[in-house]
Order: structure tokens, then C-alpha cells, then sequence
């Protein structure tokens, strides 16, 4: 049995009051956070996920959704990361094109890192 994460959205999880609406697929979805989980910020050696850039992943009628941010504007690494997140996100199977969007709203803070991760780093 998989547990469901019910952490806020804008905290990149789905929300255990989510409904998915018709062609979505809360699995894929999972999957490809899953996936996102192999990208990690060059700089920090955490993964985007767990570093709390991932604020959104929606996957309807093959097309992966990444919403997400970067630790500030001038992140020498954002190419990189962003590349590698529609990288990572086409490995799905269901998947046949990421779009990753980059939000500078909510802007990133070190409270949005995973608590097991910022206790790793000593935050």
C-alpha cells in the first residue's frame, strides 16, 4: 500500500483534499516526483524535491506539469536544473512531455526544505 502525502501544494506535495480531476493521474503524478527526486542543485547536492523547488507536478492526457522555483534569481545552476528536471519528468512511462514552468512566487526560503533534510543540515 502506497501512503499518500498530505502536505500543502504550494509546498510542492499534493494535498490529501485534492480531488483529481478527469485525465489526471495521481500516480504518474507520484512517479514523477519520484523522478524530480534525481535532480539535485549542483551547489547544495540535495535534490530539488527534498529542497522544497518542486511546488507543483499535475500529469493530464501525457503532459507532465512542473511547477516550481529555484534558491534565488541568479542560481548560476538554474539551466541545469531545469533541464534536468524535463529530463528526469520524460522518464515516466505515461509521460510523453514535461513543460516546467519556473515561479519566483512563493519565493523559495530554506523553511520550504524537507524538516528531515534541514535537521541533516543543521537548519
Amino acid at each position: 500500500m502506497e501512503a499518500k502525502d498530505t502536505r500543502d501544494p504550494m509546498d510542492g506535495m499534493g494535498s490529501a483534499d485534492e480531488t483529481p480531476s478527469e485525465g489526471e493521474s495521481p500516480e504518474i503524478e507520484e512517479k514523477v516526483r519520484t523522478a524530480l527526486r534525481t535532480v539535485t542543485d549542483p551547489e547544495l547536492g540535495i535534490n530539488i524535491v527534498d529542497l522544497g523547488l518542486v511546488y507543483d507536478v499535475e500529469v493530464e492526457e501525457g503532459e507532465a506539469k512542473v511547477t516550481m522555483t529555484l534558491t534565488s534569481p541568479g542560481c548560476p545552476a538554474g539551466g541545469q536544473i531545469l533541464g534536468g528536471a524535463k529530463d528526469a519528468a520524460e522518464t515516466v512511462d505515461g509521460v510523453e512531455e514535461a513543460v516546467v514552468s519556473l515561479v519566483w512566487k512563493p519565493f523559495w526560503t530554506p523553511e520550504r526544505i524537507d524538516p528531515a533534510v534541514r535537521a541533516m543540515m543543521g537548519f
